[in-house]
């Protein structure tokens, strides 16, 4: 089931994408109702949309994005850096967040490297803290796609990453989020200006998807719609003004956004 949020008129709804054709929710996913409505499509309000007709949004609004670094071991062969001993986390703000097709904004300053890093998104469905690893999977609402933009002189300058990794449109998120995919062996791939630059999959992963969520769980709780981004395989480069960045993952989709100059 591919679950879209977004926009037919003024108001930002909730959908199942069923082929060309977006099915209106009367619930929201991340409610108690809408998460056992979903299991018997009762939730559907009857309104049908033509896909090409909406405007697809972030299919979430996290409270917080908790990404991860070096989690991939192509990664930190190519960074040089050696093998965390446990996940490396830090946060993006929810102001990051943009959807499919939107514009990532290059940070306006005198030095910049702004690169994309495809990485595979966990949506959390229901609130999780203290989970075990064996129960992981039952608080994951599905997967989406993850582009984890990043600005390399302020991250290396500044020691942390919060500058870096926070800036307005720094996580666009999309286009929708899959709930019937296992996660541990999916291509994760990113395409600039339809030039494959990252191929790698998720059994490379040095913590997986259960280790994660039970990690992070244990630190902080995750709400409904918080996102885990899972960290990016080798090749990450750089963006430029009119570039277009395309995140690929196995049985997911394609999250393509735009890049342009600060205004």
């Amino acid at each position: 089931m591919r679950i879209v949020r977004f926009r037919s008129g003024d108001r930002p709804q909730y959908g199942i994408l069923d082929g060309d054709r977006v099915r209106a929710l009367h619930a929201s996913p991340f409610s108690l109702r809408g998460r056992a409505a979903l299991q018997d499509r009762s939730s559907l309000d009857g309104q049908e949309h033509r896909l090409e007709k909406v405007k697809l949004l972030a299919p979430c609004t996290p409270s917080k994005v908790v990404c991860l670094g070096v989690n991939y071991r192509s990664h930190a062969v190519e960074t040089g850096l050696p093998i965390p001993p446990v996940p490396l986390l830090f946060l993006k703000p929810s102001t990051a967040v943009i959807g499919p097709e939107e514009a990532i904004v290059l940070p306006r300053q005198e030095r910049r490297r702004v690169d994309y890093e495809a990485e595979l998104g966990v949506v959390i469905g229901r609130r999780a803290r203290e989970v075990p690893r064996q129960r992981a999977r039952d608080f994951v609402l599905g997967y989406t796609c993850f582009n984890d933009v990043s600005e390399r002189y302020s991250q290396k300058s500044d020691g942390q990453w919060t500058r870096a990794k926070g800036h307005d449109t720094f996580a666009p998120i999309g286009p929708w989020i899959e709930t019937e995919v296992e996660p541990d062996d999916l291509a994760v791939e990113s395409f600039l200006n339809g030039e494959r630059r990252q191929s790698g999959r998720t059994g490379d992963l040095i913590f997986s998807v259960d280790d994660v969520i039970s990690f992070v769980s244990a630190i902080m709780t995750l709400l409904p719609g918080d996102v885990i981004a899972t960290g990016t395989p080798s090749g990450i480069g750089k963006m430029r003004p009119g570039d277009v960045i395309e995140i690929r993952i196995e049985k997911i989709g394609a999250l393509k956004n735009h890049v342009v100059e600060h205004a």
